[in-house]
């Protein structure tokens, strides 16, 4: 089996690009279980997203909340909204991603009159559940996109079609007014989310503590502690250390350097507590996670 891994900036923007600059549209019958970890992580775009679970159950995280999508539920993503899934097991979970602009040109009366209102409201997501009415007719125009995209080549039209008739049912059964204040907030909250997220990629080999984190971003400890928390549901020290361990995971299965410089070049401050803390995280051992990895490779190579 191969494992999929997403790809993030700094910032935790994805970075891949979905579809293209002429049709920006990507459509992904993805089983989250074939994912690094069996979760597809921390990430945001700017485009909007619809995940259905045809298959599994799916734990979302989005915005403030932990959702539980069980078979036959889906969720929007709105555009801007850091979010992760993860499984227990097998899923398939058919979904789509696509730009704003895809709708009408950012310059149209539409856009103004029935995009904009969605994407700058501060409504994070849209669980679609199979028994409330306006959300099963989603779901449905959902199922004939999917099949769309797998039954032809030549779908752009009929794919256009459908989006329009989606968007037309969400956007008039929520209420999509924003607050101004609360859209200000939100604004602030992530940009001192994402230059907190950046100092600790810029310096988490060094000596780090809560109060460095915070003062990378100007605001006081328990400000740092309440913006993590809210955004992705751990500490900053806490996501200190995954990405830590992130970094030390990479390295088991890129170089050949032993586990001890591996937990001393991506500052831990021993190998013991490095070890104790991987298998934590990861459900095995560095060594482990190394032979897993390795074997991996063997088996599928380039």
């Amino acid at each position: 089996m191969d494992f999929y891994k997403i790809t993030t900036d700094e910032t935790l923007r994805e970075t891949v690009q979905h579809g293209s600059d002429h049709y920006p549209f990507a459509y992904y019958p993805e089983n989250i279980w074939e994912f690094d970890f069996h979760r597809i992580d921390w990430h945001w775009h700017h485009e909007l997203e619809f995940l259905y679970v045809a298959e599994g159950s799916v734990l979302c995280l989005a915005g403030t909340s932990k959702i539980e999508l069980p078979k036959g539920c889906g969720i929007f993503i709105n555009s801007g909204i850091i979010h992760r899934f993860e499984v227990q097991g097998s899923t398939f979970t058919p979904n789509i991603v696509f730009s704003p602009t895809l709708l009408a040109p950012e310059n149209s009366l539409i856009y103004e009159k029935y995009i904009i209102p969605v994407i700058n409201s501060f409504v994070p997501y849209q669980v679609l559940r199979p028994y409330n009415r306006w959300e099963n007719q989603i779901l449905q125009l959902l199922t004939h996109i999917f099949s769309l995209q797998e039954a032809k080549e030549t779908n752009e039209l009929g794919t256009m079609q459908l989006l329009l008739r989606l968007w037309n049912i969400l956007f008039e059964n929520k209420d999509w007014k924003s607050d101004p204040d609360s859209i200000h907030r939100l604004n602030h909250k992530q940009a001192g989310l994402q230059t907190m997220m950046q100092y600790i990629h810029d310096h988490y080999m060094e000596e780090i503590t809560l109060e460095m984190i915070a003062a990378s971003a100007s605001i006081s400890k328990s400000g740092a502690l309440h913006i993590f928390q809210s955004n992705i549901h751990c500490s900053p020290v806490a996501y200190l250390i995954q990405y830590r361990l992130a970094q030390a995971a990479e390295q088991l299965y890129t170089t050949q350097k032993s586990v001890f410089s591996i937990a001393e070049e991506n500052g831990f401050t021993s190998s013991s507590y490095f070890c104790r803390k991987f298998r934590q995280h990861y459900h095995m051992s560095p060594n482990e996670y190394r032979k897993k990895k390795l074997t991996h490779c063997i088996s599928h190579p380039v």
